[in-house]
């Protein structure tokens, strides 16, 4: 069952299906962690109800909708129609020429010409981009029986504590823990080192709840098992890393190829009695640092991020929510970046190296 706002929210997906065609299947690109593979799942599953050929992609470490190598991944399926889901909303097109849905709940920084945009940006509560998938799948009567996929898509952002529908009517239908342990588990896959969350997905196409995710006899849970492996070693050192303070901001700085980055800020966000807590990785991409900010306070960090930013800090800069975004700056970027805020150079990166100094 989705809320009736959600269902408003999904109203223009029927339409978007009612154009495609059979034969040329349809393309689907999500994002790697648990939101976008769940939401990418559900979409998946309701078009091949509805008797379409589906051609998935899922983004890889670092990786957004708009980087080099997704328009041509993308076009060798010859596909018809795509749907984008989880990865932002930009002007610029994903796949140019061919007829787009997306399917998202973070703040928009474009209008795509000739798009169908299903946001929940702006909407309170904010549902997942799970959320709004399984509203798409219910919209074109496709939705049974993956009520279990939103859930982990929306344990995975928001908590199982998040105010929706779904979050109650799940409880009653599986075990809260099997849920929970599943988001982990599915989560560890663009976490690890290699960030390849392709065994995620298609674990999430095969198994038939959350149990079949922890449990199931299926090669991807061996592989999800060693990714969760070795991000929890990884985890355990960065937590170990203390935070420097200047002002209103604290920042933590780690140094591992795994995305421990928006782990670590959770556990100082709770701690620091600090408006602006942020974590950065220079060993998560060669060439650049991921940082993750959240604030335990109403501060809105996009518009933060955008007044202190350096200049032409590229399209990876400041995304996401509110209260939780980011990006990806490279050495140099972060370096002007960092002293903008007023730390000094312990903060900086030796950008022949890529070590913190």
């Amino acid at each position: 069952m989705t809320e009736p706002f959600l269902q408003e929210l999904a109203a223009p997906f029927p339409g978007f299906v009612a154009g495609l065609s059979p034969g040329r299947p349809v393309a689907v690109l999500c994002h790697s962690d648990c939101d976008g593979i769940g939401a990418g799942a559900i979409l998946v599953k309701a078009l091949e109800r509805l008797g379409h050929a589906v051609a998935v992609e899922v983004t890889g470490k670092g990786g957004s909708a708009w980087a080099p190598d997704i328009a041509p991944r993308l076009a060798r399926h010859g596909p018809q129609a795509l749907i984008v889901a989880d990865l932002g909303v930009r002007a610029e097109p994903v796949l140019p020429g061919v007829p787009t849905c997306y399917v998202d709940h973070h703040k928009p920084t474009g209008t795509p010409p000739g798009a169908v945009v299903i946001s929940g940006y702006g909407t309170e509560p904010t549902p997942t981009s799970g959320l709004l998938a399984l509203a798409c799948a219910g919209a074109v009567d496709a939705a049974a029986g993956l009520d279990w996929l939103a859930a982990v898509a929306t344990i995975s952002d928001l908590s199982d504590s998040a105010p929706f529908q779904l979050m109650t009517d799940v409880r009653r239908a599986y075990k809260i823990t099997h849920l929970k342990d599943a988001t982990a588990l599915l989560n560890a896959a663009r976490r690890s080192a290699t960030g390849d969350a392709k065994p995620a997905l298609d674990l999430l196409l095969k198994a038939t709840g959350p149990k079949d995710v922890t449990a199931g006899d299926y090669p991807e849970v061996e592989y999800l098992k060693r990714c969760k492996a070795e991000v929890s070693a990884a985890f355990a050192e960065g937590k170990k890393v203390a935070p420097k303070v200047v002002g209103d901001i604290a920042l933590v700085r780690v140094h591992s190829p795994c995305q421990i980055h928006p782990m670590v800020v959770q556990i100082w966000r709770t701690r620091l009695a600090k408006p602006v807590v942020m974590v950065a990785n220079a060993g998560y991409v060669p060439g650049q640092v991921n940082f993750t900010v959240r604030t335990a306070t109403d501060l809105n960090l996009i518009e933060f991020l955008r007044a202190k930013a350096p200049p032409d800090p590229g399209p990876n800069y400041g995304h996401g929510h509110d209260r939780a975004t980011g990006g990806a700056l490279k050495y140099d970027q972060w370096n002007v970046f960092i002293r903008g805020l007023g730390f000094g150079p312990e903060a900086e990166v030796n950008e022949a190296t890529g070590s913190w100094a």
